[in-house]
């Protein structure tokens, strides 16, 4: 992969990667990356991907993608492509370790069957909510299950039968027997299996009628992986003892060091996925990659590009405190990568027409425009120019401002990479709506000023008769608020302008862009070809930020 732009930091785990490395306690490092199949990654999980497959990669480490897929009823395997495409996008490798919790499924039954034998779980015929009741609350101890002193022999024999489908969903669970008035409520004997009939998992099919809880099965996965370092999210602190219990009481021959993180929150958005989900399935997105989500597959088809996402996790670091972060240093990255690396072209969403009534009708020219002002190495292409042509609505005003540097009313102004032109007539229809520009053109303006006057704006433009028409997707953030999971109601915090859909006319060159290609629209901001919809026949491109930041001055206003 390519080096992010940002120079690495240092954060509390790599100085504990360090210091166990300094000391000997590891010579190699490994991590993993363990998302659940129930939905596509989103900024977050990006965050928790470079960190684990960064500090793998920069302490000549390992890192391995597992799935967490001990949940069948929300996970499939379209949500298993999505996530491989997401990690390798982003510009890492797993090499050959791609792993499923299920393929640890036979193990991780023996393991729940050793803890039998030793006396450390037992088979429990409390329903769930009796065991919600049993458990007791922050300030009041839980009460024994009356099952929890059932025989090994019994418990032995009961989840063998569990196992062999005998019994009826909900009916039974596996519980752990650890201390029910342990201040941590997760202590309390929490359950290891429960029966789930009729679902077909998308790895092992219908083979398990038993399926491991998810504290059993990453402590477990992570060993039997020879996982080094398990680096979670902050929620996960309160798990941490379980997880050690799990591996000691089972007297494991490896024993990974759990380390939690702040999570990312993102202004503007939301990042549960519980909340997507219910995004798309309430139909208020297009669906998961829609560019407005969060979601890597969003955000790819947005215009972002790995390298803005990497430098993006990068500046934000890793800190042990939750907060909230600016949706400008997202933007800014992105505007910051494609300013080097996007090429350049013209393109006009709100068209006004312009006649250059001096212009011979016939005539034509081809001019060669650099494809980025600053890098001549990324070349040229041409640019043709005729009698007619489109601007943009907003350069033109018949009674503007003095600070107003584009066309007026007997006014001049440059076309860029063109000629100088003047503003003659303004033709209007019934309605008194403008709907043509008479001008007329300075031919000895052509890459070089007037001799006796100054011109100062400069605006784009697109041949009208060689200009291709073209769906343009003016994307805004979904969110009308900082925090919409703080609303009473989130969904009523949805951005009804989050998205505008406008016909623009496009230099001929964005005919020939491949879904995905990303440029600058001069003056404009950076967009790129829909990765889904644009074709030559019919193109389409999703704004993917402005070229400045116009919430900054909104709030400030405020």
């Amino acid at each position: 992969m390519n080096d992010s732009d940002t120079p690495k930091k240092s954060n509390f785990i790599r100085q504990i990667i360090e210091s166990d490395l300094a000391s000997g306690k590891h010579v190699a490092i490994q991590t993993r990356f363990p998302p659940e199949p129930n939905g596509y990654l989103h900024i977050g999980h990006a965050k928790s991907i470079c960190l684990n497959f960064g500090v793998a990669e920069d302490y000549d480490g390992r890192c391995n993608l597992r799935f967490d897929d001990t949940n069948p009823h929300k996970e499939n395997a379209e949500f298993v492509r999505a996530i491989e495409e997401d990690v390798r996008w982003l510009g890492y490798d797993w090499e050959e370790r791609m792993f499923f919790a299920s393929d640890y499924f036979e193990p991780l039954y023996e393991f729940a069957v050793e803890l039998i034998r030793r006396g450390r779980a037992y088979v429990c015929d409390l329903t769930a909510e009796q065991i919600r009741d049993y458990r007791g609350t922050l300030t009041e101890a839980g009460r024994d299950s009356p099952y929890r002193e059932r025989s090994v022999e019994e418990s032995l024999d009961l989840f063998a039968r569990m196992r062999a489908g005998e019994f009826p969903d909900g009916s039974r669970v596996l519980r752990a027997k650890i201390d029910m008035a342990s201040p941590n409520i997760n202590l309390r004997d929490p359950t290891i299996y429960r029966i789930r009939h009729g679902v077909i998992h998308h790895q092992t099919g219908d083979e398990w009628s038993i399926y491991p809880m998810y504290d059993f099965t990453h402590c477990l996965s992570d060993m039997l992986e020879e996982v080094t370092h398990s680096l979670c999210t902050l929620e996960f602190e309160d798990h941490r003892p379980l997880y050690d219990w799990f591996l000691d009481a089972l007297e494991t021959p490896c024993h990974p060091r759990q380390i939690e993180f702040a999570r990312l929150n993102l202004e503007y958005t939301v990042l549960s996925k519980r909340k997507l989900t219910e995004l798309v399935d309430g139909g208020h997105v297009e669906s998961w990659d829609d560019p407005r989500m969060p979601t890597i597959a969003g955000l790819r088809r947005r215009g972002y590009t790995p390298v803005s996402i990497r430098n993006f996790c990068e500046r934000i670091g890793v800190t042990k405190a939750d907060s909230r972060v600016e949706m400008q240093i997202l933007e800014g990255c992105i505007r910051e990568d494609l300013e080097q690396h996007a090429n350049r072209r013209l393109a006009v969403l709100d068209p006004l027409k312009v006649v250059l009534t001096n212009y011979p009708e016939e005539r034509e020219e081809e001019f060669e425009v650099p494809n980025h002002p600053q890098e001549p190495g990324m070349g040229e292409r041409p640019v043709p120019f005729c009698r007619e042509l489109w601007i943009e609505r907003a350069d033109f005003m018949e009674e503007a401002p003095r600070k107003f540097k584009r066309l007026v009313t007997g006014g001049e102004v440059r076309l860029r990479n063109a000629y100088v032109i003047r503003c003659d007539e303004v033709v209007k229809d019934d309605a008194g709506e403008i709907v043509e520009l008479r001008c007329s053109y300075d031919p000895e303006t052509l890459g070089r000023n007037p001799e006796d006057r100054k011109v100062k704006g400069v605006i784009h433009w697109v041949s009208a008769r060689h200009g291709v028409s073209a769906e343009v997707r003016l994307y805004d953030r979904l969110f009308t608020v900082p925090n919409p999971e703080g609303e009473e109601d989130w969904l009523s915090a949805i951005n009804p302008e989050s998205l505008e859909a406008v016909t623009a006319v496009v230099e001929p060159a964005l005919a020939d862009a491949a879904p995905g290609e990303r440029f600058q629209f001069e003056r404009t901001g950076y967009f790129c070809a829909d990765r889904r919809d644009h074709s030559a026949e019919r193109p389409v491109f999703n704004r993917t930020v402005a070229l400045r930041d116009s919430w900054a001055k909104i709030a400030g206003k405020g």
